[in-house]
């Protein structure tokens, strides 16, 4: 299944956010940062990485209800959502 990818601007602006904070982590890493602000910065990353799943999945499932797109199924969805749990 392909997705639209104007349907998917808020992810991808989502993942660029992320990529951002996860270069932060990285400069605070080598800068010698306190070890409780690095962690809460990487789960600031994790998080914002996993929203950006659950809304590509949300997407394959609108795609896949409304526009009858059949090229996957619901165990291959129920696969891909519980590949971020």
């Amino acid at each position: 299944m392909e997705l639209d990818a104007t349907d998917l601007t808020p992810v991808i602006n989502r993942l660029k956010r992320a990529q951002g904070q996860l270069a932060g982590v990285t400069r605070m890493l080598e800068e010698g940062r306190d070890c409780k602000d690095i962690v809460t910065q990487l789960a600031a990353v994790s998080k914002a990485l996993d929203r950006a799943g659950f809304a590509v999945i949300a997407s394959g499932l609108e795609q896949c209800l409304l526009r009858g797109d059949e090229s996957m199924n619901t165990k291959d969805l129920e696969k891909l959502f519980l590949s971020l749990a």
